[in-house]
């Protein structure tokens, strides 16, 4: 595997990785290069950091970081807002180490960083930006690379395989699979550096304009630290136990290397156990890189690109020359993560009911009359309060815990479409609970668990049921006849929550 160039001086992040935002040129004479990072949040196997030191480095300038954390966009809470301010903490004391001056904006109010980006701009060589393909990110960039004068170069550092290799969507994960076979090869050679900071010699930065700094405060070193007091958010959705950021991504994913990686395989679909990584909320806020996390498996498994099969026949396993459990981690990390990436990435539609594959929508619209068996209101489904005590332990770990275990996950789906009143409703409903309280919500992937659910990446099942038509089926006694869920209803129990027998 590469390492992405010679120490403390990244080369430009690989071209099918960047694309201009805007159609404004680089201002030679500009006071530094400004790296405006919205998504990737972490200074270690970061593209955008290295194409952002490789430019400042081009250029003889200064680099600066802008973090900008906003307060006005849907599901904002304690737990989204207080695990993402966690991780400025972390890259405020890497970067003040390496000399890089470090910007950190908390909204206090919505709106109140408008005009930061681009005030940083009219000052800058050019900006280098994240690039992310769904939620606010995508409209957000567009409306500030449209005013900023100078050039934004977005940089794709969401997987191993850069989003925009792939001219289409894949309708399944055995048809992406096929392609990520004969396309990934070169793209593992192609790394971003592991600590583009050590080492890094640029320009010492001058302080920022008074003017700005006057109107746009940096936060105070509590925000840094994840105190969320005062700020206009759901205080409903209270934050979990887990912290986020750089430092703990990175000691959960050696963690679970080292010491539940070997049982992959055999444990990650049973509730009762944590054979799961636990490490989507790191990936999905960029406190984690996907380059970080398949190098600690190489290192655990011996590996080296030039082991991977030259069959490209879309099999789950044998592709990658690891043990059975390591390619069955990769198929999820690699394979279902990054079809949800492609997906956002060619289809603006993604989070929309009409995005659902043909067969899958007329076996649904043929089915929405079909009497349901119970009807929930999205009040008792956030509850937890339904008669089925395995589906109430999953919604009531998702409120807890920010996360339900993978496996029941796709069960909870199921039953919001079996007791909602429609197709689109049981969407409405998954997307509002999902988004509000997971971790690893607002993401390609769990929007691909979602519209799973309702047929996406999948085919016709049958016989055909009412309700489901012949879209995959699932329920709770076949869930319970084939993993053990005895002690995770358990754990979960609550009002109306009693254990399966």
């Amino acid at each position: 595997m590469g390492s992405g160039g010679v120490r403390g001086a990244p080369r430009p992040a690989p071209s099918p990785r960047v694309r201009a935002a805007n159609d404004a040129a680089v201002r030679a004479g500009g006071d530094f290069v400004l790296y405006w990072m919205f998504a990737a949040h972490r200074v270690r196997f970061n593209f955008a950091l290295d194409h952002a030191i490789a430019r400042a480095a081009a250029l003889g300038k200064a680099l600066v970081v802008l973090e900008l954390i906003r307060c006005r966009y849907r599901w904002a809470s304690d737990r989204v807002h207080r695990f993402l301010l966690e991780g400025l903490d972390d890259n405020a004391k890497a970067l003040g180490r390496a000399g890089v001056l470090h910007y950190p904006f908390v909204e206090e109010s919505p709106g109140e960083g408008d005009g930061l980006v681009r005030a940083l701009a009219s000052r800058a060589c050019l900006v280098v930006a994240d690039d992310f393909p769904a939620f606010f990110f995508p409209d957000w960039i567009e409306g500030e690379a449209r005013a900023c004068p100078v050039l934004v170069e977005q940089v794709d550092g969401n997987g191993l395989l850069p989003m925009r290799v792939a001219a289409s969507a894949y309708p399944t994960a055995h048809a992406f699979r096929r392609f990520l076979q004969k396309s990934l090869r070169p793209h593992l050679e192609e790394f971003p550096e592991a600590d583009p900071l050590d080492g890094l010699d640029l320009p010492r930065p001058a302080a920022l304009p008074d003017a700005i700094v006057r109107r746009w405060p940096p936060a105070p070193e509590s925000r840094l630290r994840g105190d969320v007091s005062g700020l206009p958010l759901d205080h409903a959705v209270r934050p979990v136990s887990l912290r986020g950021g750089q430092a703990a991504a990175s000691a959960a994913a050696a963690r679970f290397v080292r010491e539940r990686l070997a049982r992959y395989a055999e444990d990650r679909n049973e509730p009762g156990r944590e054979g799961t990584s636990g490490l989507s909320p790191y990936l999905h806020f960029g406190h984690l890189s996907v380059h970080e996390v398949l190098a600690a498996v190489a290192l655990q498994e011996g590996w080296s690109p030039s082991d991977v099969s030259s069959r490209a026949d879309g099999s789950r396993s044998g592709w990658w020359g690891m043990g059975a459990s390591a390619e069955a981690f990769l198929d999820e990390l690699v394979t279902w993560r990054e079809l949800g990436f492609n997906f956002c990435a060619i289809r603006s539609d993604y989070d929309r009911y009409d995005s659902l594959p043909p067969w899958a929508r007329d076996t649904l619209e043929r089915h929405a009359g079909d009497p349901r068996p119970r009807l929930y209101s999205l009040g008792e489904l956030e509850a937890g309060r339904t008669h089925d005590p395995l589906w109430n332990a999953a919604q009531r770990q998702l409120v807890a815990e920010g996360r339900i275990h993978n496996y029941v996950r796709m069960l909870w789906g199921k039953k919001i479409l079996e007791w909602s009143a429609s197709p689109v409703e049981a969407l409405r409903a998954m997307v509002e609970l999902n988004n509000r309280y997971a971790l690893d919500g607002r993401d390609p992937n769990s929007y691909s668990g979602i519209f799973w659910v309702l047929g996406r990446y999948d085919r016709p099942w049958g016989p055909e049921r009412p309700i489901f038509g012949t879209v995959r089926y699932m329920s709770s006694d076949s869930v319970a006849r084939k993993v053990r869920v005895k002690d995770y209803v358990s754990r979960f129990a609550g009002e109306g929550g009693n254990p399966v027998g």
